[in-house]
């Protein structure tokens, strides 16, 4: 049986670009730029993907945190005492557990946004770079 070649795999955009010979156009400029654009958007995915990978890692730390603090306060809370002072205790797990919480919660989200800031701004710098290349590119074609 003969093997499925697939076509488009060996498709050379910038030999048939030039085979049009179209004037004033920069077919080995374009086909840099949208290089560019893709190696933007790769390194981009590849720090949105380091990015989630240390926020999961985080939350799983902080998982395993909260599993240990609510052992160690049960096992506080399971001591005798006089039932004023159980509640006065749990009043204060129930306290120290949500401002806990509350620093984990802040520590997460600023790791999102820098991750989003750092994945975002390369994105932006190379859509900056992008209008430069257009502006360049019409210079040099009215000359």
């Amino acid at each position: 049986m003969a093997e499925f070649k697939n076509p488009f795999l060996d498709f050379d955009v910038q030999k048939m670009m030039g085979e049009f010979k179209i004037p004033n156009v920069d077919v080995d400029g374009i086909v840099a730029a949208h290089k560019k654009n893709f190696d933007a958007i790769a390194q981009a995915n590849q720090i949105a993907a380091e990015g989630m990978q240390a926020i999961l890692k985080r939350q799983s730390e902080i998982a395993q945190a909260s599993i240990a603090e609510v052992q160690s306060n049960l096992q506080a809370i399971a001591t005798q005492g006089a039932p004023e002072e159980k509640l006065a205790q749990q009043a204060a797990i129930a306290k120290s557990t949500l401002e806990q919480a509350l620093a984990n919660l802040k520590e997460l989200q600023e790791m999102v946004a820098k991750s989003n800031a750092e994945a975002s701004g390369i994105i932006n710098k190379r859509i900056m770079e992008s209008l430069d290349e257009v502006k360049t590119a019409i210079e040099k074609s009215k000359k």
